[in-house]
């Protein structure tokens, strides 16, 4: 099996990356004051590379904790010998808890009202 089969997922996050982006930055200019407009822009490019940092981090914690007494790991040189689609799994599994928390805060949330409308 070839790493190229990866290619459509990547595209797919690369263009959802693109769309969350675009949509953060609405948010945060309807909600976010005046004066923190920029800062929330700049929060949300942070949060972006926060995630790929965190993403790393969990490749390499994968890889010790797979990799211990002297298996082949999740993730190997070779992804013929792996279990890499454990580790999707363990995505699907992480997406799923971000989605409950997302839903959970999101709950809490009260939007801003837009300046012009009563009540």
């Amino acid at each position: 099996m070839s790493i190229f089969w990866q290619v459509p997922q990547y595209f797919l996050i690369g263009c959802a990356e693109v769309f969350t982006f675009i949509g953060q930055l609405e948010f945060f200019y309807e909600q976010a004051p005046d004066a923190m407009r920029s800062m929330c822009s700049a929060l949300a490019l942070t949060t972006v590379a926060l995630g790929n940092y965190l993403s790393s981090l969990l490749v390499t914690i994968v890889t010790k904790v797979s990799t211990r007494h002297g298996k082949l790991g999740w993730i190997p040189d070779n992804l013929n010998h792996g279990h890499l689609h454990y580790f999707f799994w363990l995505l699907a599994i992480l997406s799923v808890l971000n989605l409950g928390a997302f839903l959970v805060i999101s709950k809490w949330y009260t939007y801003k009202r837009p300046v012009g409308t009563l009540r």
